[in-house]
């Protein structure tokens, strides 16, 4: 019998000639670059509104006056959504935002259908073809607990600048910002702009680790000049900036009232005796970014261990994953920062192009070796920065056996601990089904990366078996890289 309209699978007259997944700055550059060629592109987002995590803005009911004003690069932002507006008008680009793609699969004839949910529900479902495919799907903020991390008053460092960014509130007057790594300094910088006193920048790690590698600073000299800009800027905001530090407790009735500042040693171990209190209000924490690869594992791409200790997707110079037809850039491929994301986006719309043509003009393949040469230089800092600031294994140390870990199932680190140490555990996934830590609603997202951890300290100590915590080969392939509702799925799809 044949399909109705509503059933009827995808035809290949409607299929674009490349699908870009997200709409941070690496799928935004990504997209226009590829319309600016005239490959006819469909870019699907989550977001209502394009820019990602990084560009986040006002609402429009909000009547801010400036945008732009807590951000770095805006003009940058405000070109490429001029770009995007000209290529969605002439049809050139499909922009479906407020879709989150749960799946992508192979069609018979080699090309790919991209499965959606859209609506305030997620109650509809659209199938999407596309010839190729570019993941852009970025990343979300690395957590590791420590007492005190569920009172009201502490959120994530990222959490409090996409507050900022987004709705024009500070989660306190009084904000203590602390973790690791470089965000740390603009989420910072940011709060007191924004009126926020901001009495101290916490960091675990130490910035004098980059002058290990001086070649690496050398081909990057803009790093260093926006390092020195930043800490110029925090010295006259009044932040005190403390290294090889760490929250190690928070303190508080109902909501903060003061964090714990522990001096820590180069594996992270809280030193005894040097706590100190800080008086707060809020506390704005985070360690880092850990690239959202749920749609790259389903569709088969291999992935690496980075300098950080997060997973990424195996990429060559030419941003081409493991999978033929299959694209990625910006933190997909690990965690470098918005410079590097936008230079990637454009770089793999070259790639697509070269492929689709079978070759480029002398300007753009000269305009690809100039990308190319950037990306390998903002990659070589990449890993420096996230050598520097990977989590020392004993920050796990923090933890009393009573804290929390994994917060959608109230599963404690005496939980985890005791799963290793008496029920053999060996594994992250044994202590998932011990203490079903990682099964709730975020699915591992905030607490993947501490459950992990501790399963292999435990586990290794214990048991000699070293678990990766993210499946033997990587990270665990999920059939469905987002919520989705049983109802929706027995939904008849809609062609896109």
């Amino acid at each position: 019998m044949p399909h109705s309209t509503a059933e009827r699978r995808p035809q290949a007259a409607d299929r674009a000639g490349l699908a870009v997944v997200g709409a941070g700055p690496a799928g935004l550059a990504a997209a226009v670059t590829a319309a600016d060629h005239g490959l006819d592109v469909v870019l699907l987002d989550s977001a209502v509104t394009p820019g990602g995590q990084y560009y986040r803005s006002p609402a429009d009911g909000l009547g801010a006056a400036r945008p732009g004003a807590f951000h770095h690069g805006w003009s940058v932002f405000a070109e490429l959504s001029a770009r995007l507006a000209a290529h969605r008008d002439s049809g050139a680009i499909r922009h479906l935002a407020d879709h989150h793609v749960w799946t992508v699969e192979r069609a018979g004839d080699g090309d790919w259908i991209l499965h959606a949910v859209t609506g305030s529900g997620g109650d509809h479902r659209i199938a999407v073809p596309a010839r190729r495919l570019l993941l852009a799907t970025g990343a979300h903020e690395r957590q590791l607990p420590f007492p005190g991390w569920t009172l009201p008053g502490v959120v994530s460092a990222a959490g409090a600048q996409a507050m900022l960014k987004s709705g024009l509130v500070l989660p306190g007057r009084r904000i203590v910002v602390a973790g690791s790594g470089p965000l740390l300094q603009a989420v910072a910088l940011s709060l007191t702009r924004a009126g926020a006193g901001v009495p101290a920048l916490v960091e675990a790690s130490g910035y004098g680790a980059y002058a290990r590698n001086p070649l690496v600073l050398a081909v990057n000299p803009g790093k260093a000049a926006e390092a020195v800009r930043y800490g110029v800027a925090l010295a006259r905001a009044g932040v005190r900036v403390l290294s090889h530090r760490a929250v190690t407790d928070v303190h508080g009735e109902d909501r903060v009232e003061a964090v714990t500042v522990s001096q820590v040693d180069h594996r992270w171990r809280p030193l005894p005796g040097t706590g100190r209190r800080i008086a707060c209000d809020a506390l704005a924490v985070g360690h880092g970014l850990v690239p959202q690869l749920e749609l790259a594992v389903a569709v088969g791409c291999g992935t690496r261990v980075c300098a950080d200790g997060t997973h990424a997707v195996v990429l060559d110079e030419q941003l081409r994953t493991t999978v033929p037809g299959v694209w990625a850039a910006g933190e997909t491929g690990g965690i470098g920062g918005v410079e590097l994301a936008l230079c990637e986006g454009e770089l793999a719309a070259l790639s697509v192009l070269r492929e689709v043509r079978g070759g480029v003009r002398r300007g753009v393949a000269r305009r690809a070796v100039a990308l190319l040469r950037s990306g390998r230089s903002l990659r070589a800092f990449a890993a420096l920065m996230g050598a520097v600031h990977r989590p020392g294994a004993g920050w796990s140390e923090w933890l009393a056996d009573d804290t929390e870990v994994c917060r959608c199932e109230e599963a404690t680190a005496g939980r985890i601990r005791a799963a290793c140490e008496e029920l053999g555990a060996g594994d992250t996934r044994t202590v998932k089904l011990l203490t079903r830590a990682g099964m709730g609603w975020c699915q591992g997202r905030t607490c993947g990366f501490a459950v992990r951890e501790l399963a292999d300290a435990h586990g290794t100590a214990h048991n000699t078996v070293r678990g990766t915590g993210e499946g033997p080969d990587g990270p665990d392939r999920r059939p469905l890289a987002c919520p989705v509702k049983l109802s929706t799925l027995a939904e008849p799809t809609d062609p896109g």
